[in-house]
């Protein structure tokens, strides 16, 4: 376990087939009638596609996406296509591929969301979707999002993510969900409220005409009126039935006794006509459908390593040219898949007339996974043929990059899968099984897997060099993981006491990690982890010395170790540490290095890179180079458009407020934290600086000090609280909210209040070496003393505060206080107190952008219609509930909506909202 998490951005082998819009297939019967409904239906939030596989969803949909972009220009609109497997009844794997199917859409989107979704420990549904919904919301075009094989997900934290995507859809999105059965969603209150299109198998069966054109036209069997009634009435019109009845009946001579012949319930029907149509083909192709079948996907190399064969490339080609149930997964048909329908009776058949070969089938699709450098589906196969000891052994090598990227949600799987008895004996994998349990703060578990990796390095001398013969039940396939072995399971142990709160424990496992990875010159990340985590427990205690060496020792090691995206994730941590004691240099070196070494790397962006530019743009603000702060905060958010970065968003968030702060527009840096908020996601590291606390300081700017008040109560503060470090922040944040009570009301309690308690803050923050910290608290003692009116003693407080603030070049912790502290300053440059450094900090009070000016006039004047629905934007409806305020339709408020935008110059209901208020548009119409 590692405190930092950051990542590359790598692309899926499968991403390419998944997100592969399907062309129309070969003779296809056109479907006019359905796509004529499918238009109409676009304006609903949603359209359901839902009957028994074999009725022609997917062709449908495919058919109807292509008409739906080829009647309007291609900037107008662009189709999400999405094909589900077992694979994704998963969240992680559900949103990452959902992301990247709108992404494949419209680029701009999802760049936070997928930060969060991929974090250490990943935020919650809802905080990400409405990063998403955010998102989405600011796309110029109409996308259609299409879900195929929706059936396969049953996660309810999936479905309840959904039902949530659903109530919040913007008017753009288009949702289309293809599957065999009813999702679980609100479907009855969609469908009461007419934002549901429902197309079932009732519809989407051949009429009796579209069997003649597909039978006679695109079959070719020329059948009389008859022969197709007749079948068309023992099929029901069930496309596959009859696709499969047209391939039986092809070079026959007596069709209508064969007609005749089927008849029964719809399994059936489909099992007698696929043995029918198996039957019709040569031994070679039946040999080839079978043996392929244990395949979701095909190529043809593989399916020469699955059948011991050669010739699958010509086989697919003609099975695809055969119309028998091939689905092309790209342009280039190197890739297809089965229809499922007919995959589905091919294994029951192979499991039926060849149970022994199964096994071998996926062990022969594993060997060739492995071989092709794709490890994963190597270890599903090896899964499914319940060869355990082969997945084991597959799941130890592929430890190591799996962590490396992230996927610990993935490893969990698979070792879940394992059982027990096979991972007891494999030391290495025991110690993995604890790392996934502890990288998502559980410690259930934990121990029993490490007591007994710790056997097995017992039983060969305790060390885990060697030195004693191994136990021959003892398996290791990984020589080198298991030479680390000993420092993974400190590490572990040290990860272990940090959850559980114990630190003096924490820093004792990872010293003892520390010198066992001494004692081996390649161990760079063992010495990394140890270092960083006791970096951590002593940030947690407050004792930010060794929290800087720790980061920087860990630092160190990461960067030989070749993690580059690690050291990022450090360098965050580091710099924070290195803000809080008042360097804010070394911070902004600490950055640059990182910079310096990503830019050094051959291959993707780094997710952390995004972070490096928000922290450098943080420094520039505190230096009042605000052009800077912005130019970087740009430069973060481009990556973020393209790249899913930054791996931190709520950091971006921050560090624009503060620079909406500093430009004097407090509502608009009030919204920022409100988003901050949402999509912030813990990690190990202290939140000492809770952005609720920073929200309730620009409260106490606004003079809302009800709301900031009610939140500090809300968190138990109080001025008789024991101080620590962890909470400094909140109180310094009461102490603001006290002394402004003070100023506004002349409550002298609440004065003396915020200045006992400042008192304290001040020596607990110089006993802490918090250089920060004590610059600002001496600011705010000034103004404390300055509005008591001791104006001669306020200015000793100032002095100090200066003479620390001089050599890091700091500004707006000066001029973020306004004009009570300008008049400290120059009563300070009266006294000749460092007089260059006073006569910068003035010059800048004059140069403060004012706030946007309320008498701006708009373009194009709102109707009385769009006023009312403005109205209600400002409050707290959703788009259905403000509908049936004004009674009005749904269609119509957003159409309202997107003109409302239009004429503010704006693309999000919140931005609306804040510039309505600053041109008075808010006022109740008489």
């Amino acid at each position: 376990m590692t405190p930092s998490r950051q990542e590359t951005v790598a692309p899926s082998l499968l991403l390419e087939t998944k997100l592969y819009l399907p062309r129309s297939p070969r003779g296809l019967v056109p479907r006019q009638r359905l796509c004529e409904r499918l238009d109409r239906g676009a304006a609903s939030k949603l359209m359901l596609v839902a009957a028994p596989a074999g009725f022609g969803k997917t062709t449908l949909l495919a058919e109807w996406s292509a008409g739906w972009l080829a009647s309007a220009p291609a900037e107008q609109r662009s189709v999400a296509w999405l094909s589900l497997d077992r694979g994704d009844n998963h969240p992680g794997s559900f949103w990452t591929y959902l992301i990247a199917a709108l992404r494949s859409a419209a680029p701009g989107v999802g760049a936070s969301a997928l930060a969060l979704l991929q974090g250490p420990q990943p935020a919650p549904t809802e905080t990400m979707l409405t990063t998403l919904l955010n998102d989405l919301g600011r796309i110029g075009n109409d996308v259609v999002l299409v879900l195929d094989d929706y059936h396969v997900i049953d996660a309810p934290e999936v479905q309840d993510g959904m039902a949530f995507l659903l109530d919040h859809l913007p008017p753009q999105l288009h949702l289309v969900l293809a599957g065999r059965a009813d999702p679980a969603l609100p479907m009855a209150r969609l469908r009461a409220r007419g934002e549901l299109l429902e197309t079932r198998a009732a519809e989407l069966r051949f009429t009796p005409d579209e069997a003649v054109t597909y039978l006679n036209g695109v079959m070719g069997l020329n059948l009389t009126a008859a022969d197709v009634a007749a079948l068309e009435g023992r099929t029901e019109g069930w496309i596959a039935a009859l696709q499969l009845a047209a391939l039986s009946m092809q070079g026959r001579d007596d069709v209508a006794g064969f007609i005749a012949g089927f008849s029964g319930d719809a399994r059936y029907v489909v099992d007698y006509l696929v043995e029918e149509v198996l039957q019709r083909q040569p031994a070679d192709v039946q040999h080839f459908l079978l043996h392929t079948s244990v395949l979701d996907r095909l190529s043809a190399a593989l399916c020469d390593a699955v059948t011991e064969q050669d010739g699958a490339k010509a086989m697919l080609e003609a099975l695809d040219r055969g119309n028998l149930f091939l689905v092309p997964l790209d342009d280039r048909r190197r890739w297809y898949r089965y229809h499922h329908l007919f995959a589905d009776v091919l294994r029951v058949r192979l499991l039926d007339q060849h149970p022994d070969l199964v096994p071998s089938l996926h062990r022969r699709a594993s060997d060739w996974y492995e071989q092709h450098g794709e490890r994963a589906v190597a270890i599903d196969h090896a899964l499914a043929a319940e060869d355990f000891e082969r997945a084991a052994d597959l799941v130890e090598l592929a430890a190591p990059a799996t962590r490396r990227d992230r996927q610990d949600a993935t490893l969990r799987r698979w070792l879940e899968a394992l059982p027990d008895s096979h991972i007891r004996v494999r030391p290495v994998l025991s110690n993995d099984y604890a790392g996934t349990l502890l990288v998502r703060g559980e410690v259930e578990g934990v121990e029993a897997r490490l007591r007994d990796a710790e056997r097995w390095l017992d039983a060969v001398s305790g060390d885990g060099r060697g030195s004693c013969p191994r136990p021959p039940e003892m398996v290791v396939v990984d020589e080198e993981q298991f030479r680390a072995l000993p420092t993974a399971v400190a590490i572990h142990r040290a990860g272990q006491a940090l959850i559980l709160g114990d630190r003096t424990a924490t820093v004792t496992h990872a010293r003892r990690a520390l010198d066992l990875a001494g004692a081996d010159n390649d161990n760079h990340l063992g010495r990394a982890a140890a270092a960083a985590l006791i970096g951590l427990a002593s940030w947690g205690t407050g004792d930010l010395d060794a929290a800087r060496a720790g980061y920087a020792e860990s630092l160190v090691s990461m960067e030989r170790a070749g993690h580059i995206a690690d050291v990022q994730g450090l360098a965050l941590a580091l710099a924070d540490i290195q803000i809080v004691q008042g360097r804010l240099g070394e911070a902004m070196r600490t950055y640059r290095q990182a910079l310096r070494l990503a830019e050094e790397q051959d291959g993707p962006v780094l997710r952390g890179t995004a972070d490096m530019y928000v922290g450098m743009a943080a420094l520039h603000r505190e230096h009042d180079d605000l052009p800077a702060a912005t130019e970087l905060l740009a430069r973060s958010q481009e990556l973020g458009e393209h790249l899913g970065l930054p791996q931190n968003p709520y950091r971006w968030r921050v560090v624009m407020a503060r620079v909406r702060q500093a430009e004097g527009d407090l509502a608009g840096a009030v919204e920022l934290l409100d988003d901050a908020a949402r999509v912030y996601v813990g990690d190990f590291s202290p939140n000492v600086r809770p952005v609720p606390a920073m929200r309730a300081r620009l409260w106490v700017e606004q003079g809302r000090l009800g709301d900031a008040f009610g939140w500090l109560h809300g968190q138990g503060l109080s001025v008789e609280d024991d101080l620590s470090y962890l909470r400094e922040f909140e109180h310094v944040t009461l102490a603001r909210a006290l002394l402004a009570q003070y100023r506004t009301d002349r409550v002298v309690r609440s004065g003396q209040q915020a200045l006992e308690l400042l008192e304290r803050l001040l020596a607990a923050a110089e006993d802490g070496g918090r250089t920060g910290s004590v610059i600002e608290i001496l600011v705010l003692r000034s103004l404390a003393l300055q509005a008591r009116g001791d104006v001669a003693d306020a200015v000793g407080p100032l002095e100090r505060a200066l003479a620390l603030a001089e050599p890091e070049g700091y500004v707006r912790i000066f001029t973020d206080e306004g004009p009570p502290l300008a008049t400290l300053l120059a009563a300070a440059g009266q006294r000749g107190i460092v007089p260059g450094y006073v006569r910068r900090l003035l010059a800048t009070f004059g140069e403060t952008p004012a706030r946007p000016s309320r008498s701006a006039t708009l373009v194009e004047q709102l109707s009385d219609r769009e006023l009312d629905v403005l109205r209600l934007l400002a409050g707290d409806l959703d788009g259905p509930h403000i509908a049936r305020e004004l009674v009005l339709s749904l269609n119509t408020v957003r159409t309202h909506t997107k003109n409302i935008y239009a004429k503010l110059g704006v693309n999000s209901r919140r931005t609306a909202v804040r510039r309505a208020r600053e041109l008075d548009l808010l006022r109740t119409r008489r």
